[in-house]
């Protein structure tokens, strides 16, 4: 449905020339020459001028004429080519662009500007996206909310009061609050996924290993992080992941190829309501489950109970692997990092993280081996199941605040994992997830769903992402006007 405004609700959606217009959209009137690329971007430029002071989705100032030759720069591939050729994007502030400074959301470094492109943004400009800014994340991307303790908090545009979710949190608002229809972001934990939820997006965390690595990913023990956008549309997402192969395509694994619609199969989807770490779910989140399951049964899908497909151990163990990473950080910060970084200068979910970690780090090698066991457990627990329906989260979104690094590190840790409860799972055994809108809650949030797939069974989610697409009613956020809060100003 479409949700009626709400007096902390913020959009850009104008009848200006990026109007409602998806990603897919956008380049197909910028490739017929009813928009200029320079013109797309000046447009977004112009959104992006207005949300920014409520949103807060960027780390980078907006461009203006001194600094557009960066943002042409950063565009590796030539505008005339590409499925997106033209259209304004931002990359996550993990990610290295050239002519960008990387701040990894945290005050303990002090950034240069990149001196060259990593390999997966080098992969997603081939589409012909233009990169004008680096989105806000929370430090190290370790939270759930973007509210880093340094800087302002990124907040969500359907209610400005309540969390952008993480830790892709600044590129889910510029695509939610409709200043670009696509963004990058990428995924460790739920961070594509969680955002997307928070923000009423599409958000595909795809199977490990089905698009290029950055290097910090090449050198985990397990390698739980995977890159992707997060977009307004299904076919966005479609799309994106199709062009992507064209670039590069994992032998591996089955190729997604072109998917335009639902599949005319019956399938058989498993369904999971309740966290494995005891936790139940909240009401809102469980009525977005089910009338989304009720949908996929309308649809001729086979829907039922099943059980969650990972040793009980696997909360303990996620957890111990996280704080691993936090340790790390702050361990070899200057060496993987910066050579500026201050370890004593991390928020407090960082410390907490590490000091755990060293209390527990005898029981690593056994995690670690269950950690790479769960792939096959997956495997072998979706032989008989095409997806599995879960939620993304434990519970709706929270307040800005809730799940703040400034909170003291026990309340935040027992906060973040009743919370964070769905979404590893995908990231330990390098499954394909993907979150997708179902209802609003009484705040006007979105509360979303997640679908997982089996390891390369991207295609099957995107089909069943369309087929819900066309029978539900998500929620939206549009208007023929400008949006923002009421008795606020620019």
């Amino acid at each position: 449905m479409t949700g009626q405004q709400h007096p902390q609700t913020l959009h850009t959606f104008s009848d200006d020339l990026l109007g409602q217009y998806d990603a897919t959209a956008l380049a197909a009137l910028i490739r017929d020459g009813h928009i200029s690329p320079d013109e797309a971007l000046e447009a977004t430029l112009s959104r992006a001028r207005l949300a920014e002071p409520f949103i807060h989705g960027l780390v980078t100032p907006i461009p203006d004429e001194r600094s557009k030759p960066i943002v042409k720069e950063a565009a590796s591939v030539k505008t005339g080519t590409g499925t997106f050729a033209g259209v304004p994007t931002v990359i996550k502030d993990n990610t290295d662009i050239k002519g960008f400074p990387t701040t990894h959301g945290t005050a303990a470094i002090r950034p240069d500007q990149a001196t060259g492109t990593s390999p997966f943004a080098r992969q997603l400009l081939a589409q012909g996206l233009v990169c004008f800014g680096k989105s806000t994340l929370p430090e190290f991307g370790f939270n759930a909310t973007t509210e880093p303790a340094h800087d302002t908090p990124t907040r969500n545009p359907w209610n400005l009061q309540f969390s952008a979710g993480a830790s892709s949190g600044g590129s889910a608002v510029m695509v939610a609050a409709g200043v670009v229809p696509i963004a990058h972001a990428n995924d460790g934990g739920g961070s594509i996924r969680i955002p997307a939820a928070c923000c009423g997006l599409v958000g595909l965390k795809p199977t490990r290993g089905r698009l290029i690595d950055n290097d910090a990913a090449k050198s985990l023990p397990i390698n739980i992080v995977s890159d992707g956008v997060v977009t307004r549309s299904v076919r966005d997402t479609a799309n994106f992941y199709s062009a992507a192969e064209h670039y590069f395509r994992n032998p591996k694994l089955p190729p997604i190829g072109k998917v335009e619609g639902p599949s005319a199969r019956s399938l058989k989807i498993g369904l999971v309501m309740d966290s494995i770490n005891g936790h139940p779910t909240d009401t809102a989140t469980r009525e977005a489950v089910e009338s989304t399951a009720r949908a996929l049964e309308k649809l001729g899908h086979t829907v039922e109970p099943v059980d969650v497909p990972v040793a009980s151990s696997f909360p303990e163990d996620f957890a111990l692997y996280w704080g691993m990473l936090a340790f790390g950080v702050r361990s070899n910060g200057r060496r993987l990092i910066h050579p500026s970084f201050d370890k004593s200068r991390v928020d407090g979910l960082t410390l907490g993280l590490d000091k755990a970690f060293r209390k527990q780090f005898y029981r690593l090698p056994a995690t670690l081996w269950r950690l790479h066991r769960s792939h096959h457990d997956y495997a072998r627990a979706m032989a008989g199941y095409d997806a599995v329906l879960t939620p993304v989260l434990g519970h709706t979104t929270p307040e800005i605040g809730y799940l703040s690094p400034t909170v003291d590190f026990d309340s935040l840790f027992d906060r973040l994992t009743r919370y964070v409860s769905f979404t590893p799972l995908a990231n330990a055994t390098g499954a394909p997830a993907i979150a997708l809108p179902a209802n609003l809650n009484h705040h006007n949030l979105p509360v979303s769903v997640q679908l997982m797939g089996r390891h390369g069974g991207e295609r099957t989610l995107l089909e069943l992402a369309f087929a819900l697409e066309d029978a539900m009613d998500w929620p939206k956020i549009d208007g023929e006007h400008i949006q923002v809060p009421a008795g606020a100003t620019s």
